[in-house]
């Protein structure tokens, strides 16, 4: 497994992992029009392409793990929209594939985008207990914050710097 940093020319495979990674992970939490929309492979791959080609963008990180020459894991991290937290980082995309699970592949993905000691906020789906698992191993914690977005609920999680080599 490798993990590098995304070029424009990885926004189809990257949005191929997203749609798998939430047909995976999300069905039945989230409602199946979104999963069987046709349309839904083409928008991702629109919104990966922004994102790795547009300027609003610019100060985030994303990167892509491969296995094989095939894109198995994408991340997204980048500036928080809001000053007023202790926090410096959020990560807003990490996902790998169900068949990778368990091989340190979300691991190294967010050592890459965020890094082990950055301080960070992140939101994950409730319920997903594999998830908030894997984000309590890496320092993340609830902290109470909750939000219901297109009748999914989500809970927000933050890791606080330690002060020991954070890139904020």
């Amino acid at each position: 497994m490798r993990v590098r940093y995304a070029r424009v020319d990885d926004a189809a495979e990257m949005a191929r992992v997203n749609v798998r990674a939430w047909r995976e992970t999300y069905r039945g939490v989230m409602a199946d029009r979104v999963f069987d929309d046709p349309g839904l492979p083409a928008a991702r791959e629109r919104f990966r392409t922004a994102m790795l080609s547009d300027e609003r963008y610019r100060a985030n990180n994303v990167a892509v793990a491969e296995r094989g020459g095939e894109v198995i894991g994408i991340a997204m991290a980048g500036p928080l929209r809001s000053s007023e937290s202790q926090w410096s980082t959020h990560l807003y995309v990490l996902y790998v594939v169900a068949a990778e699970y368990g091989t340190g592949t979300g691991a190294a993905l967010l050592d890459t985008v965020v890094g082990p000691d950055d301080s960070a906020a992140l939101w994950v789906a409730d319920p997903n207990p594999r998830a908030k698992a894997f984000y309590r191993k890496h320092g993340f914690v609830a902290d109470g914050t909750v939000n219901v977005e297109d009748g999914v609920r989500e809970i927000r999680m933050v890791r606080i710097s330690s002060g020991r080599g954070s890139r904020s």
